[in-house]
């Protein structure tokens, strides 16, 4: 099967319910992100699970999201990740914004990845948190910050992690940098609002990979693509992925890496993906 969307590919090393992964010779599952459309294509091509997006999942009409979670489960692929939290039309910053229907849309939508026992939602959401020209900043950090707090809450009633991932300034204008992810995770300060780190967005924004060393009590999950185009990784030489992964061993991570690139054939270059992130990781 050919699949032009962008997905993502993840690794981890912990055991997943709903159903639980098999972890290939002890050490990593990996999955794909995708849609729900694109379950047995990612169960064929050696995938241990997928990761949905959270937004799709919560605009689901409620017979469709049962037989989502029904087809999941009879599959036996585990969601312990999911991205594409927020969706662009309910916004978290500037002079429009209407936390009821930002809490119902929390509540929603976690209780829904919860019920398919994903553990990390990715918080990206770069039109969502987009602060509106003439607004302050500082006013609008504080937004965030009010809005993870709540967002940590209801995270913690249904077992996930919030992660906020910072975004290129292609992207959003707001939390561009793992730097500034960190000190929006400190500010909220709560266990289920964390950090996680896209490789792409951070060679985007040419921030120094040291990064990792300072921030590596956050960090609950990656992201990566090959920055030149934003592909499916394939070769160790074509990008300095190098000084990312040795500060990664330095800390000692052990959680979940995804790939979050486009592909023009899942089946042929999916398998190299993976394997040239676990040799990364040896």
């Amino acid at each position: 099967m050919t699949t032009k969307a962008a997905g993502c590919v993840a690794l981890v090393v912990l055991g997943l319910s709903f159903p639980a992964a098999q972890a290939p010779s002890g050490k990593v599952a990996v999955g794909y992100c995708t849609g729900l459309a694109n379950l047995e294509a990612a169960k064929a091509a050696g995938f241990d699970y997928v990761e949905l997006s959270a937004r799709d999942i919560a605009a689901l009409p409620d017979a469709e999201f049962e037989a989502a979670a029904a087809k999941i489960k009879s599959l036996a692929i585990s969601t312990p990740a999911a991205n594409n939290f927020v969706p662009g039309t309910i916004k978290l910053t500037g002079p429009e914004t209407n936390p009821e229907q930002q809490n119902a849309h929390l509540k929603k939508t976690l209780a829904r990845m919860g019920r398919l026992g994903t553990q990390i939602v990715v918080f990206g959401s770069g039109e969502a948190r987009r602060v509106p020209d003439g607004f302050s900043k500082d006013d609008a950090f504080k937004q965030l910050v009010d809005f993870g707090r709540r967002a940590a809450e209801e995270g913690r009633a249904n077992g996930i992690v919030i992660t906020i991932e910072p975004l290129r300034k292609q992207e959003t204008n707001i939390i561009n940098t793992a730097a500034e992810g960190l000190a929006l995770v400190e500010a909220i300060n709560h266990p289920n609002f964390q950090l996680m780190i896209d490789f792409y967005h951070l060679a985007s924004e040419q921030e120094d990979p040291a990064i990792v060393l300072r921030a590596k009590d956050r960090i609950r999950h990656l992201h990566v693509a090959n920055p030149q185009g934003r592909v499916f990784p394939a070769k160790w030489e074509e990008f300095d992925y190098a000084p990312f992964f040795a500060n990664l061993k330095k800390i000692g991570y052990d959680k979940r890496i995804s790939v979050e690139g486009r592909t023009t054939d899942l089946a042929a270059q999916g398998p190299p993906a993976i394997a040239l992130l676990r040799r990364a990781f040896q």
